[in-house]
């Protein structure tokens, strides 16, 4: 065994705090050891030739290489010594950039500290084994998780490579929040100008089947094959049949506060959320609907037929149906598709404003969202384009706007900043402005973010040119006087009490995970943070990519972004999906965990730790006891190596490739 010990000074990041050549000097010592050197940057090119020659030259069979880490460089030294004749899982790093260099200041220590970090890395190569890589086959069509602007876009660009995608969505239409905005910032485009011509692209593709009013309810398997159980929600409309020509929500007589329009306005209970809907096909809302009310109220046990109604259902849908295509007797269906990737979508939700109670809102009519207030701007929207107070209808003049509501507070809200909010409150003063040249716009903010390209002169141009007053302080409290709201509050750049006298307050609420973020990332094995934010494999080098092979991120799913970051971040998911589905076969590192079939007990303790599904029971012949009995089998197509199962199997049956027991133990001997 000739192993050879690489040190890299990485520029100044390593040597200047490890005196790389006292590790040289001592790696040479160890057993085992033929040849040790440095370089200072061992992953360029000339660093990697410097590798090659030394294997060739000294015949080394063995590698380490002192760096940094590996989650960064591995696969780069793998390929450099495979493409030496050597096999790729024979080569050790030790990490002595993090582990030595960038936690301490004494050279000294960091020196002796890496030399130890060596010596464990020459311990454990020298118990390494040839290993080799599995192949996979793989299904070429990707699952999208959500129909918002990311996920349309995802979907756009991979139907362009002539790749088969999914999308599924919760809403009876695509468009996401999106569809709700009225202009984009800092270039002012209408919203649906930009969207609804990526929603009927999306829609008039052969390679794309949309899904709406639908959710994924279960996913098993790994990358290149997952299967995933979808459940479409009965719309009690055949989709076939139906045209969208508008007659039956135009006849209904139930009139229920519009989600979409943030309650402002109202819809029927056959309806479809906007005009520009994708499918442009209704659905009926059975808590509201007169029929199935009625039905219920025959039926207090939910079953039977529809169809032998009294004189109190209304029905009326169905009746001036021309088509045929009202269905109150169609069910759930549940679809079972396989995909080879997964991208997430699923975007954002607001924060629930409503424990700042100092702001009034829930007491105040006049005291609205942002959100609220895009609808009301929007020509399409409730109020026509009108900006008007909730209370009474009447045109506003002076409007205060509220920012950091929820975001950047770790007592009440958020602990993190929505990076949207300055943004959008910007426009919306602009807007108010363009609305009502009479208007005045007030912006109590703490500081203004606006770090994207021309947003920081689009923030001066409202204040330049559209007169908004920007106030830098919170407000303390909000109450009604005299058919007005009074607000509160501080400048702390003049140091003065402020109080204002408002038509209408605007709160800029944070962004935050939806609701059933975490439930879905169990469901996909996938991490998140403490926010319910999923979370990337790595925030630099795989942006869009997570732990689990196959599944992609994109959009406000991972953290708040503006538009253009969202198409950027889905258009970025779709390429690593598409390197997948252009591949014949899967490559599957090796390092998975093993059983050995005579040593378990089939307790199965690792099947409950696994947190991947990736270990399943099954019955196999013993041919010493005679009969048959229950062993562990490692799936290794889902199988990450991540180790639990090792750690609590009472029998030691199941081992780690590349991290197995004797491995471990000899990197704690030479301690």
């Amino acid at each position: 065994m000739k192993i050879g010990v690489f040190i890299c000074h990485c520029g100044t990041n390593i040597a200047q705090t490890v005196d790389v050549e006292e590790v040289a000097k001592a790696a040479s010592l160890l057993p085992r050891v033929k040849f040790s050197t440095t370089y200072e940057y061992m992953c360029s090119s000339p660093g990697q030739n410097l590798i090659k020659e030394a294997i060739k030259e000294k015949g080394l069979d063995r590698i380490v290489i002192c760096a940094c880490s590996p989650s960064l460089h591995e696969k780069t030294f793998r390929k450099c010594v495979e493409d030496a004749g050597i096999n790729p899982y024979l080569v050790e790093m030790a990490n002595i950039r993090e582990h030595c260099s960038w936690v301490h200041t004494n050279m000294d220590e960091a020196t002796s500290k890496a030399i130890e970090i060596t010596r464990i890395a020459v311990a454990k190569v020298s118990r390494n084994r040839p290993l080799q890589k599995t192949y996979i086959p793989i299904e070429k069509k990707v699952l999208v998780i959500g129909g918002g602007i990311s996920g349309i876009q995802s979907a756009i660009d991979i139907a362009f490579a002539n790749h088969k995608v999914v999308i599924v969505e919760r809403e009876p239409s695509i468009g996401g929040r999106m569809a709700r905005f009225d202009k984009t910032f800092p270039t002012l485009d209408c919203a649906a100008c930009i969207l609804t011509p990526k929603m009927v692209t999306v829609s008039q593709s052969e390679y794309v089947t949309i899904h709406t009013y639908t959710e994924v309810k279960e996913v098993k398997g790994h990358v290149g094959d997952f299967t995933v159980r979808i459940r479409k929600k009965a719309r009690s409309v055949d989709m076939d049949k139906c045209t969208g020509c508008g007659v039956c929500w135009n006849k209904c007589p139930v009139r229920v506060p519009s989600e979409f329009d943030m309650d402002l306005g109202k819809r029927t209970a056959i309806y479809i959320p906007f005009l520009q809907a994708v499918p442009n096909v209704p659905v009926i809302d059975r808590e509201n609907c007169l029929w199935f009310s009625a039905k219920s109220a025959r039926l207090p046990d939910g079953q039977g037929s529809a169809s032998g109604g009294t004189k109190q259902k209304c029905g009326l849908c169905q009746k001036v149906c021309p088509f045929g295509a009202i269905d109150y007797e169609m069910q759930d269906e549940i679809i079972e598709e396989k995909f080879g990737a997964i991208i997430v979508a699923t975007g954002f939700t607001q924060f629930d404003h409503s424990v700042y109670g100092e702001y009034g809102y829930g007491k105040y009519k006049d005291v609205i969202t942002g959100l609220h207030f895009e609808r009301m701007v929007n020509s399409s929207g409730p109020t026509g384009g009108k900006i008007i107070r909730p209370s009474d209808s009447k045109e506003v003049q002076d409007v205060v706007f509220i920012q950091c509501v929820g975001s950047r507070d770790e007592q009440k809200g958020l602990p993190y900043c929505s990076r949207l909010c300055c943004m959008y409150t910007a426009k919306h003063a602009l807007l108010l402005k363009e609305h009502n040249k009479n208007a005045q716009a007030y912006v109590f903010y703490i500081d203004v973010r606006a770090a994207g390209k021309n947003y920081e002169e689009f923030v001066k141009k409202v204040q330049d040119e559209y007169g908004a007053v920007y106030l830098r302080g919170r407000v303390s409290r909000i109450f009604e006087k005299g058919g007005k709201l009074i607000v509160r509050g501080a400048d702390t750049l003049s140091g003065a009490q402020i109080e204002i006298k408002a038509d209408l307050v605007v709160l800029a609420t944070g962004l935050i995970a939806q609701p059933d973020a975490a439930k879905l990332a169990q469901m996909l094995h996938i991490p998140y943070d403490q926010n319910n934010l999923f979370t990337e494999a790595h925030p630099k080098l795989a942006p869009v990519e997570t732990i689990t092979s196959g599944i992609f991120l994109t959009g406000a799913c991972q953290f708040p972004k503006d538009i253009p970051d969202t198409v950027a971040t889905a258009s970025a998911a779709s390429v690593k999906a598409l390197g997948l589905l252009v591949q014949d076969r899967l490559e599957r590192e090796p390092l998975i965990a093993k059983v050995d079939k005579d040593l378990c007990s089939g307790c199965q303790a690792c099947i409950e730790s696994c947190p991947f599904n990736a270990i399943e029971a099954k019955e196999i012949e013993d041919r010493m006891l005679k009969r048959k009995r229950v062993v562990a089998e490692v799936i290794e197509g889902v199988c990450t190596g991540c180790g639990n199962c090792t750690a609590v199997c009472r029998m030691s049956a199941i081992d780690l490739e590349g991290f197995s027991n004797r491995q471990i133990m000899e990197e704690i001997e030479v301690l």
